[in-house]
């Protein structure tokens, strides 16, 4: 795939692509998370601080091209989907009407996140986690995970002096995704609860015009 970074987790081939999500195409399923759909809105809402609401539309943007160019037949949002629960029920009308365009005819799974954590009126399935084949799909990464894909920590890297990028962090045992969401900000790879995650031989996939490959320790 264009640009993409192919790897094996658990004897399944998937891809890295540039824009943070995930590809599996023996399933045609694309993954992504923490999209922290109408951020804005719940930051005006508990903390009275007006910002443009415009993350969510350039969320959805990104979303959309990718749904457009790959055509999965499923789509797992890895958790933090929206940054509350009443973040949900508060999206713009025409929002929630391409949400649902998006989901027609494809198995949409909404995984349950610590932002989000439980169901929500917008179509699709929700699950606290999900087993697929080998794969394991959740939120947050368990310390003995086996096939685990899940996201929560927003990981990035920041090698030499090419600035700080999100990235997936890549060992035997797992994948930590990057945050697809526009307004979002991240952990740094560094910081002692992902190099715990991680092995020893890890990889860091940056993200951007391409997905660039590194290891762990070089990409941080």
């Amino acid at each position: 795939m264009n640009g993409g970074y192919s790897f094996t987790l658990s004897d399944r081939t998937l891809t890295a692509l540039p824009s943070g999500a995930l590809w599996w195409d023996a399933h045609r399923l694309l993954c992504v998370s923490d999209l922290h759909l109408c951020k804005s809105e719940r930051l005006a809402r508990r903390r009275g601080l007006m910002l443009p609401p415009y993350e969510t539309r350039e969320t959805l943007d990104r979303l959309g091209a990718l749904i457009d160019r790959l055509d999965p037949a499923q789509v797992i949002c890895l958790g933090d989907s929206f940054d509350d629960l009443d973040a949900a029920a508060a999206m713009d009308e025409a929002d929630t009407s391409r949400l649902c365009l998006m989901q027609a005819g494809r198995d949409w799974i909404w995984i349950e996140g610590n932002h989000d954590p439980g169901p929500m009126d917008v179509g699709g399935r929700h699950l606290n986690e999900l087993r697929q084949d080998s794969l394991i799909f959740r939120h947050i990464a368990t310390p003995h995970g086996s096939g685990e894909i899940s996201g929560h920590y927003h990981p990035k890297c920041s090698p030499g002096r090419g600035g700080t990028r999100p990235a997936f962090l890549i060992d035997c045992a797992r994948v930590i995704m990057p945050a697809f969401g526009a307004f979002t900000g991240g952990l740094r790879a560094t910081h002692p609860n992902l190099k715990a995650l991680m092995g020893p031989n890890a990889t860091a996939v940056l993200t951007g015009r391409r997905a660039m490959p590194m290891p762990f320790a070089a990409a941080c």
